[in-house]
Parts: structure tokens; C-alpha cells; sequence
């Protein structure tokens, strides 16, 4: 895969699709590299004439690490944003869009729709409020405003999410308890099997393994606090899609980014967790390409 410098930070990123497609930029969650994104999904939308632009966020993947700048103890950080204390993490979600800006710009895309799953569409409600000229539509999947009046993960998720692997742990306890967490906060009889999902969680690891850039991702999301002041910005057509049943990040995350965006469509998912399972992926896909497809029919007719 190609690696771009963009931001002052080198990108990994893949193009799929048609080259005249119109541009559709995919923004992955915390810790997932651009590999993680459903082959079937990128497929359904290269089917449908869409140019997909997947990279590996900043401090994952084969991207650009921050390596030498810690991020603070994550249960220190949210007491000390609950007090209004900013700025001790290494970057901010603000950085982390600028980098996908800075991505589009080096390849020559001055527009594309910008979709993102969970801390992915954190950064695109930042994207489309503060680079609205480079936004064609707004898809936020299993995602929040980041509002800390919002109900939170369950205790047992938080708990999984924030306690750090055991020193001296080795790839297979290290498979073992992300096969667990998955199982944990993904879609029950997703269609997905143990075995399917570990070989999926076991190519990123051997792709890339670091635990400290996932902990710079984290504290970028606890320091970037309420995002409502961007998504109450937000021109751009939005689609929100969430599932009923996600652990991890409940669905009155995406109820509020609705909330606040005026016209966005919300659609909730019956059963589906915090992840994109087989079960409901060609559902999903063909919300995303008609929310695409309507945009960009009321555009032309616009003209």
C-alpha cells in the first residue's frame, strides 16, 4: 500500500474503485487500521461507482506514530475534563481531521463524502463543521457528540477498554482478550464466527501492534470533550446509523448528533452492536450509497 506525507505525519492509505468515482473518504474507529473496514463494504460501494479512500489514522497501522509523547493515565484525564482541564493529550481529534484533509489534498480530491465508524465519526463531525466546502455528505456510524451527559459504556466495557494488557503479554493473550472484548461489545449471531473474527484481529496485529498509539488515540478522544460545538455547524446531508444494542457507545450518541444537525437523517439498527456485522452489512451499504446517491441527484437538480 501506498504512504503519502500529509499533516507533517506519513499516511498508509488504499484507493479502490472507479478512478472518475466521485471520492468517498472512510475514517476508522479507535485502534482499527484501515484493514478493518469489511471487504464486502468497500466492495458495495466501488460497485456502486464510488471511489473508496481508506488510511490508517495517525499512531496505527503502518501510519505515522507520535512515539516518545505518553498520553496521561485515561481515568486521571476524564476526572480532569469532568473539572474542564484540556490539552494534556499529545493531539486532538481536530488534529486527526486535519490529517484526513491534509490526505484528500495530496491526492487531488477536493470534495468526497466523508463516512466514520465510532471515533472515525467523531472526526468527521469535525471535518464537516470546520472543512464544509471539502464535504459532500456526513456519515456518522456508532458514534457520538462525545456530550458527558450522555449515558456511557457499561461499567464491565469500560473496565475491559481501559485496564492495560499485563506486562510481558504475549500476541496470544493478547488475541485472546481482543477476541473477548469483540465478543463483548460486537453484534450477537453477527454471522461471524470465534475463528473468522480471531484471524481478522491476528492480520492487524501482525500488520501493526501498538498499544501506546492506541493510547494516544484514547486521550485525543477524552480531550476533545463535547463535540456538539462542531456537529451544531454541520451543512452537509448526514446520515446517522447506530445500533440498538451497542455496549459500548449507546445509541443516544447518535441521537444527539441527529439532534444537532438539522435535517440529518437517523437510522437505528434492531440488534446490531458496536461493530459492521455480516448480518446487517448489506443493509448498512445500501443506506450509505442512497444517502450518497440522493445528494448527489439533488445537487444536479439544484443546478
Amino acid at each position: 500500500m501506498p504512504t503519502i506525507n500529509a499533516n507533517d505525519i506519513d499516511i498508509e492509505y488504499e484507493i479502490n474503485g472507479p478512478a472518475d468515482g466521485p471520492a468517498a473518504l472512510l475514517i476508522m474507529g479507535l485502534a482499527q487500521q484501515l484493514t478493518f473496514w469489511p471487504p464486502a463494504f468497500v466492495e458495495a460501494l466501488n460497485a456502486a461507482g464510488y471511489r473508496t479512500v481508506r488510511f490508517d489514522n495517525r499512531d496505527i497501522g503502518k501510519s505515522g506514530k507520535l512515539d516518545g509523547r505518553k498520553a496521561p493515565n485515561p481515568i486521571l484525564q476524564l476526572l480532569g475534563g469532568i473539572a474542564g482541564i484540556r490539552g494534556v493529550a499529545p493531539y486532538s481529534l481536530e488534529d486527526m481531521a486535519a490529517d484526513s484533509m491534509a490526505l484528500l489534498a495530496a491526492l487531488r480530491i477536493d470534495k468526497a463524502h466523508i463516512i466514520g465508524v465510532s471515533m472515525g465519526g467523531m472526526i468527521a463531525q469535525v471535518i464537516a463543521a470546520k472543512y464544509p466546502d471539502r464535504v459532500r455528505t456526513l456519515t456518522a456510524i456508532m458514534s457520538s457528540t462525545n456530550n458527558l451527559a450522555l449515558p456511557r459504556a457499561r461499567p464491565e466495557i469500560t473496565k475491559a477498554l481501559l485496564t492495560p494488557p499485563k506486562k510481558g503479554a504475549t500476541k496470544d493473550d493478547v488475541l485472546d482478550r481482543s477476541v473477548q472484548f469483540w465478543r463483548m461489545i460486537g453484534t450477537k449471531n453477527s454471522g461471524t464466527t470465534d475463528a473468522e473474527l480471531r484471524a481478522r484481529i491476528e492480520a492487524s496485529y501482525d500488520r501493526n501492534h501498538n498499544p501506546a498509539g492506541i493510547r494516544r488515540q484514547l486521550a485525543a478522544i477524552i480531550d476533545s470533550g463535547d463535540l456538539r460545538r462542531f456537529t451544531r455547524k454541520i451543512t452537509a446531508p448526514s446520515l446517522v446509523i447506530h445500533g440498538s444494542e451497542d455496549p459500548l457507545s449507546p445509541p443516544t450518541g447518535s441521537i444527539d448528533i441527529a439532534k444537532n444537525i438539522d435535517g440529518a437523517r437517523l437510522e437505528l439498527i434492531d440488534g446490531m452492536g458496536h461493530d459492521l456485522p455480516k448480518k446487517y452489512l448489506p443493509m448498512v451499504s445500501e443506506m450509505i450509497v442512497g444517502h450518497m446517491r440522493a445528494s448527489e441527484a439533488d445537487q444536479t437538480f439544484r443546478r
